[in-house]
């Protein structure tokens, strides 16, 4: 099975589907994933921050969240849940392009369904460097859908 569902709260700006699930599919491709069923939630602060409360039992803002389901060396299943607002403020505080910033939680979340993590400082570095090298690979200047 390869599944890969968007589903996108309508208060925020579409996301471009074909290509936000063609970044998940470039990620799960490369560590050799040929069976997945992940579901991507682009939604509100408070949602995330309900669920990190739910969840991890901390009380803080996020803006990305991933529920890894099932992982095996064959299959992965998971959730992704994304904060629309949270990616926007980052990207201003970053300077950097509001779809650069949801290309980047796609695919840090993407990573995180694999069991990447990045609490320690090399973890970190890791992480951003993937995040970087996913980056260059795929189109994130398209991922908001121009009306």
């Amino acid at each position: 099975m390869k599944c890969i569902n968007i589903f996108i709260d309508k208060k925020y700006e579409k996301i471009n589907e074909p290509l936000c699930k063609s970044i998940i599919e470039k990620i799960l491709n490369y560590y050799k994933y040929k069976s997945y069923d992940v579901n991507v939630i682009f939604t509100s602060d408070i949602h995330l921050s309900d669920l990190k409360k739910e969840f991890f039992s901390k009380y803080q803002w996020t803006d990305v969240i991933a529920f890894p389901l099932q992982v095996d060396s064959k299959f992965i299943e998971g959730e992704i849940y994304i904060s629309m607002p949270t990616a926007k403020k980052n990207a201003s505080s970053f300077k950097e392009p509001y779809e650069k910033e949801l290309g980047r939680l796609i695919i840090h979340g993407s990573l995180h369904l694999l069991g990447i993590e990045d609490k320690s400082k090399k973890q970190k570095k890791k992480m951003t460097i993937l995040e970087e090298k996913f980056l260059e690979d795929v189109s994130w200047r398209e991922l908001i859908e121009k009306l």
